[in-house]
């Protein structure tokens, strides 16, 4: 018989990291750099076949780029998914220790792809995007403030600070195009991307960013990965409602502002979109499938330039 597998499932907050080894026992560690090489230590050791873990606010990322640089495979997996894996077991309880122990059994029985060797610039340029739509957030939520104050004080203090996020804006977007001229491979594709009618700079960007499978899936996969695919919610006779449901929120929710610009600007996504609407679907619908067509353009189009950088690399 082959040496058993073990796999490890860790639940982390914000100031802890509960990690299951095994089903009856989870040891804590800080959230910290102390913490995080613990943790490396103690799994270089043990080598697991498998480290799963919650992709939730950002805070499993240190410890993911460090499992992935260190060579130990690993994923985030999406929450939902390992909530109803734990409804689906009985598990109607939560805490820390649990989850862990939850994530550990998910690991063992679902074994989801461990995430691809981390790229420091890929983090580096993901990064500066998180912080881009941090700085729009803001900016949006004190524009939306300063319609509602009354008091000249409040007004001028609100009118400072919007001037400052404005100036911090056109700060994070130099950087993030210092960041891609670096690496010409990328200044490709965002430029390639950047020609579709409808997806701008920071699309682009995005797109090379959060979806860096883009170019090497087919239509659906692409589709079902961002989260634009019609999922199926059929039993026996009863034929439900097609959702979307899922996916990469971030490419998602840029792939949508892209969207509406295209319905206006891109000739072939607003013939689609008129022609859906004449057929009496409704816009929500309509958009949805927008979406999932420049999304469909935008993976042939890479696939394309992706398939002419073979032969050279080869030579």
């Amino acid at each position: 018989m082959g040496e058993a597998q073990l796999f490890i499932g860790i639940d982390i907050s914000k100031k802890q990291i509960e990690v299951a080894f095994d089903a009856g026992a989870t040891v804590q560690y800080s959230n910290d750099e102390a913490g995080i090489v613990q943790v490396l230590e103690r799994l270089s050791a043990s080598k697991p076949q498998l480290v799963v873990m919650e992709a939730t606010g950002g805070y499993q990322k240190r410890l993911l780029a460090a499992l992935s640089v260190a060579g130990i495979a690993a994923a985030a997996v999406n929450p939902r998914q390992v909530r109803d894996f734990a409804k689906a077991m009985g598990r109607l309880e939560k805490t820390d220790a649990v989850d862990a122990g939850v994530l550990r059994l998910f690991a063992e029985r679902i074994r989801p792809p461990a995430r691809e060797p981390a790229d420091e610039q890929i983090q580096a340029l993901d990064e500066l995007l998180g912080r881009r739509r941090e700085i729009v957030e803001m900016l949006v939520a004190e524009q939306n403030r300063l319609q509602q104050a009354l008091s000249l004080h409040v007004r001028k203090s609100i009118q400072q600070h919007i001037h400052w996020l404005r100036k911090r804006l056109k700060d994070a977007d130099r950087d993030l195009d210092t960041q891609v001229r670096t690496t010409p491979s990328w200044n490709a594709k965002v430029e390639l991307l950047q020609e579709l009618d409808g997806i701008g700079r920071v699309t682009a960007l995005t797109l090379v960013c959060a979806v860096p499978e883009i170019g090497t899936l087919d239509r659906r996969q692409i589709a079902k990965l961002v989260g634009v695919a019609p999922l199926c919610c059929d039993s026996g006779q009863f034929k439900g409602q097609r959702r979307i449901w899922g996916g990469r929120a971030d490419a998602r929710a840029t792939l949508y502002m892209a969207t509406l610009v295209a319905t206006r600007h891109n000739a072939t996504i607003r013939a689609f979109y008129t022609r859906l609407l004449r057929a009496g679907k409704l816009k929500k619908v309509a958009i949805v499938a927008c979406m999932r067509k420049l999304l469909t353009i935008a993976n042939a189009v890479m696939r394309a330039h992706l398939k002419q950088q073979i032969p050279a690399a080869q030579q």
